[in-house]
């Protein structure tokens, strides 16, 4: 069964949608929620999560601007990253004062963003395939040192040696504006 048959049975609201979403990409899911989180529970809760959201939002995707696994990579990836700063806040103590500034960017710091996102998208695109992958391993799907080092075949050391010099190449590209 191919991705559309799969988007046409979720958005008639048909469980067998979910069923065929499960087969075919819940192994990617899995990758992706297992490599960013650590408690087991939390993964099996986290790829809960996922699921619903599916349900939920099918009505929101569109093809048109990217394929079904990329905007499930997109859900599994903000709903784990979720979790990890749930997780956080609930290990915190301390009150948020009601002085404090709004966390909210104004619209120069959204645009000052969006052109850093740009710029950093663009110069990873230039990167051969495996710095580009270990810059998304790393940095978009938080992965650790030692899971890229025993996936890629390579050290720890090795995989910690590349990281540096792509952050130093990318720092470069960037003219000393990213600071990953």
């Amino acid at each position: 069964m191919d991705d559309r048959e799969i988007v046409r049975l979720l958005t008639a609201g048909k469980p067998e949608g979910l069923d065929r979403l499960r087969e075919r990409h819940g192994p990617m899911l899995g990758y992706i929620v297992r490599g960013m989180l650590a408690d087991p529970r939390e993964q099996e809760e986290c790829l809960s999560d996922i699921e619903l959201l599916v349900w939920r939002k099918i009505g929101s995707y569109d093809p048109e601007k990217g394929s079904l696994p990329v905007w499930l990579t997109a859900l599994a990836r903000n709903r784990a990253r979720n979790r990890l700063r749930d997780g956080a806040r609930r290990g915190e103590t301390e009150e948020l004062s009601p002085e404090w500034a709004d966390p909210a960017p104004g619209p120069e710091e959204l645009l000052l963003r969006k052109e850093r996102t740009q710029a950093i998208r663009k110069a990873v695109d230039r990167l051969g395939s495996v710095d580009r992958s270990l810059f998304y391993r790393k940095y978009y799907y938080l992965q650790s040192t030692a899971r890229m080092a025993a996936e890629l075949g390579l050290t720890e050391r090795g995989v910690e040696g590349r990281l540096r010099r792509l952050r130093l190449k990318l720092r470069r590209a960037l003219g000393g504006e990213w600071n990953g």
